[in-house]
C-alpha cells in the first residue's frame, strides 16, 4: 500500500452518536486542509448514527465501517488505524469538533519543526456545544512527565506514521489513549504542544472526571496495566491525584 506524504487519516469511533455525529463530521470534512480521509468506525450503534452520516454527507473521503460487536473506543480506533492510508494519523471522537484550520496549522507545524508527535490546546464545551473552558497545552512532554497525568487531549493528537510506523491502542476500555501516548514516548524523546486551541471537547455530565471514586479506581487500574505491582501502582496513584489538581491550573474558565 502506497502512503501519501500529505494525506491525513482521521479516526472517528462512534456509538449511539445521532445527536452529535453530524457536527463532528462537518468539522472534519470542512477543514481548510483538504487532503484527508475520515474513517468512521461504528461500534455497533443501536440508533441511526450511520444513517445520518449516509444521508447528510456525500463525500468520497468518508469511509464507514460497522463493527458487529460493541468493543469500546480503543478497539474501534484500532480498526480505523488498520484502514488508514495516510502518513499522519489523527483522532476526533463523534461528539467532539475541530476548528477549521486545525490540520493546516498542526501539519504545518510538524513539517516545519520536523516533529512526529504533536497535540494542541483545546476548548471544553457543555453538552449543548457552548464553550466553557480552555485547556492550555504544555509546550513539550516526555514519558516521565506524561506518566504523572494525561496532558494530551486525544482529539488534538497527530502522529507521523511514516516516521514512527503504525501504533495501536491497548485493548482495554478506559484510558487507552493515555497508554498509547506513553508507548509513543518510548519511541520518540518528546511530543510538542501547540499553544493555540484548535479543537472542541464536549464534556458530558457522566464523564469519568465527574465521578471521583470511579476516577481513582480507573487510574489505579491504569497504572496496574502498565505492569506495575500494587505498591508501585498506589504510589503513582498518589502522584496522579496531586498532579490532577495541579493540572487544573491549565484549565481556564472563559
Amino acid at each position: 500500500m502506497n502512503m501519501s506524504d500529505t494525506l491525513v487519516s482521521v479516526i472517528m469511533p462512534t456509538y449511539n452518536s445521532a445527536k452529535t455525529i453530524a457536527d463532528s463530521v462537518f468539522s472534519i470534512v470542512n477543514q481548510t486542509y483538504e487532503d484527508l480521509e475520515l474513517i468512521i468506525i461504528d461500534d455497533c450503534s443501536r440508533d441511526n448514527t450511520v444513517d445520518i452520516i449516509k444521508k447528510e454527507f456525500n463525500d468520497n473521503r468518508i469511509i464507514v465501517k460497522r463493527l458487529s460487536l460493541n468493543s469500546g473506543a480503543g478497539i474501534a480506533r484500532n480498526e480505523g488505524i488498520k484502514l488508514a492510508k495516510g502518513r499522519f494519523i489523527a483522532f476526533c471522537d463523534s461528539d467532539d469538533r475541530w476548528l477549521q484550520d486545525k490540520l493546516v496549522k498542526q501539519i504545518g507545524f510538524m513539517k516545519k519543526h520536523d516533529v512526529s508527535l504533536t497535540y494542541t490546546s483545546y476548548f471544553i464545551c457543555d453538552e449543548q456545544g457552548n464553550k466553557t473552558h480552555k485547556v492550555q497545552a504544555i509546550p513539550e512532554l516526555n514519558y516521565n512527565i506524561l506518566l504523572k497525568n494525561n496532558y494530551m487531549g486525544c482529539l488534538t493528537v497527530v502522529y507521523d506514521s511514516k516516521k514512527l510506523g503504525k501504533y495501536f491502542f491497548p485493548e482495554y476500555r478506559k484510558r487507552q489513549d493515555w497508554a498509547l501516548w506513553l508507548i509513543l514516548l518510548q519511541v520518540v524523546p518528546s511530543a510538542k504542544g501547540i499553544s493555540e486551541p484548535l479543537a472542541l471537547y464536549r464534556r458530558s455530565n457522566n464523564s469519568l472526571s465527574s465521578n471521583k471514586v470511579k476516577l481513582i479506581k480507573e487510574t489505579f487500574r491504569f497504572y496496574n496495566n502498565l505492569n506495575m505491582n500494587v505498591i508501585k501502582s498506589l504510589m503513582w496513584l498518589v502522584k496522579y491525584m496531586y498532579y490532577y489538581y495541579d493540572k487544573k491550573k491549565l484549565i481556564n474558565r472563559l
